[in-house]
């Protein structure tokens, strides 16, 4: 129950068990959490993500056909499957843009070295991917990293990762064009991704 007030525990700092991410896949097998349970690990702890709403929902369908067909045989496109950052950090991004030849990694998702491309589509998700997600994803060494922003449309482009931040951050309005660094040839039309 809700009750309005801030939890205790992040006023205080006591010690907290962190899991790991085999941790995190054995609460999955042994049902304690279900595939309808919207967590993600990052940093060892469970995250709540957000609903999906109808125009997040929207921005990735046009996301996904746009870098299915603008990326084919080039790379591979996973949409909103995990990607494992280190052994605390299991994050679930919209988009993860992929070395080819992808084989489907039986015996582990991809990780930072694997990854082209990562984007997350942000509304109520905005101050998770601007702040935590962000830092994971820059320290972690993924090259390229888009916040497709809904409250303004626009996109916000980070290259370059730099210890918990990005040294290359650019604002693409709804103009615009959008390249992915590691493919290089292939250009995105930003009003696509909103219209």
């Amino acid at each position: 129950m809700d009750t309005g007030q801030v939890d205790v525990l992040s006023r205080h700092p006591v010690p907290r068990h962190r899991l790991t991410v085999k941790d995190y896949h054995r609460l999955g097998e042994a049902g304690i959490l279900g595939e309808d349970d919207r967590v993600e690990l990052l940093e060892g702890q469970l995250v709540d993500m957000s609903p999906i709403g109808p125009r997040h929902a929207l921005a990735i369908d046009a996301l996904t056909e746009l870098l299915v067909t603008t990326v084919a045989r080039r790379a591979s496109v996973r949409v909103q499957n995990p990607i494992v950052l280190d052994d605390e950090s299991e994050p679930q991004p919209d988009f993860a843009v992929v070395r080819r030849p992808w084989r489907g990694y039986p015996d582990q998702h991809p990780q930072p070295e694997d990854v082209l491309l990562l984007i997350e589509v942000s509304d109520s998700s905005l101050d998770t991917d601007k702040g935590a997600k962000l830092a994971l994803y820059a320290r972690a060494g993924v090259r390229e990293f888009w916040i497709v922003d809904l409250t303004t449309n626009k996109v916000i482009v980070h290259r370059d990762p730099d210890g918990e931040c990005y040294k290359d951050v650019k604002d693409v309005e709804g103009s615009g064009a959008l390249d992915i660094q590691a493919l290089p040839s292939v250009n995105i039309l930003v009003a696509s991704i909103f219209s």
